[in-house]
């Protein structure tokens, strides 16, 4: 595997020569320390592949420079299009420079949870997700800012932030996706509930919660961001889930609960899980909560996310593109939580 510092050996690098005015210029921002397979041979491969189409101009990430940076210097070195490589962290920073541009951002995932690519339909494969970005077809999905910060995914508030803390860099390299799942098992004996204040644009709540999700987008294995059923990434609306159970076996009930309602792309009934869809929404906690934004512990509350509909480019399978939408309904949340309707 790679080291962060590593360079590119000499026969990875593009030639110096003048650029085939009929190939379109790309940049790769390359993880070389992402998930847990051969970066090396992932890199040769990649390239026997996108190198006979495109200009393409190889970038690292480092300890010092981020996906965010690479993916803001391609755009100002005129790249046609950004191609993020690695795991969810450093596909979703390179996205972040993205929004607004409307340069096409093409997605080779090789993390632990893969959860960027999962929530958007993307290939996991590298030889698909590489056919798909040869094909060019792009979709414009959603966004968000989230206390001005952006937000691809979704934005966990409590339990989940705790648990997105709790899982070490090095449990996620021996373990994978199981490192999550044992962090989250670890946080249910410390499952703490707290006081919530939450403002959309028709409703004001009250309520006491041990978990809240804010998402854009969600894979089904992020659990508890499926209170609605279906995360739609192009609706131009955020998914708000509110988990309050009693007991740690409720958590677990509730968790199974809500895995299957994204499995069935059905609403979640239960007392203790409230859902709501809105363009926005403010959240305002007793005591203030650790919030993880796209897998990072960043933020904290008070904690204002606001979507940003078709703010991403993104390049995907052409059969995609013909898929019918899907249909989502407005839930409010269960009648345990004070809830005020605002006047139009």
């Amino acid at each position: 595997m790679m080291s962060p510092s590593a360079t590119i050996p000499r026969q990875c690098m593009r030639e110096s020569v003048t650029p085939d005015p009929c190939r379109r210029s790309a940049c790769l921002i390359y993880n070389p320390v992402a998930g847990q397979g051969d970066a090396e041979a992932d890199l040769w491969l990649i390239r026997s592949f996108l190198d006979p189409v495109f200009d393409l101009d190889i970038r690292l990430t480092t300890p010092e420079v981020g996906a965010n940076a690479l993916a803001r210097a391609a755009m100002e070195r005129g790249a046609q299009l950004v191609i993020a490589s690695g795991g969810d962290g450093t596909l979703s920073a390179a996205a972040e420079a993205l929004v607004g541009t409307g340069i096409p951002f093409g997605v080779i995932s090789r993390g632990t949870a893969n959860a960027f690519a999962n929530a958007l339909g993307l290939p996991l494969t590298l030889e698909l997700a590489c056919e798909a970005i040869i094909d060019g077809a792009t979709r414009a999905v959603d966004v968000a800012t989230c206390n001005g910060l952006p937000m691809v995914l979704l934005a966990g508030i409590g339990f989940e932030a705790e648990a997105v803390a709790r899982t070490s860099r090095e449990a996620k390299n021996w373990f994978g996706t199981l490192a999550y799942v044992w962090s989250g098992l670890q946080q249910l004996g410390e499952m703490q509930s707290f006081q919530v204040a939450i403002e959309t644009p028709d409703l004001r709540i009250q309520t006491t919660a041990t978990a809240i999700t804010i998402a854009n987008a969600a894979p089904p294995t992020s659990v508890l961001a499926q209170g609605c059923g279906a995360c739609v990434f192009d609706d131009g609306l955020l998914d708000i889930t509110v988990v309050a159970p009693n007991s740690a076996m409720e958590a677990l009930a509730a968790a199974f609960d809500l895995f299957s309602s994204a499995v069935r792309a059905a609403a979640l009934d239960r007392p203790d899980v409230g859902h709501l869809l809105a363009p926005w929404v403010r959240v305002v906690t007793d005591p203030p909560q650790a919030v993880a934004i796209d897998g990072e512990v960043v933020a904290r509350t008070p904690l204002e996310v606001v979507c940003v509909p078709g703010g991403l480019r993104v390049i995907v399978p052409v059969d995609d593109l013909l898929e019918p939408r899907l249909a989502v309904e407005y839930l409010d949340l269960e009648s345990a939580a004070e809830v005020e309707l605002l006047a139009e």
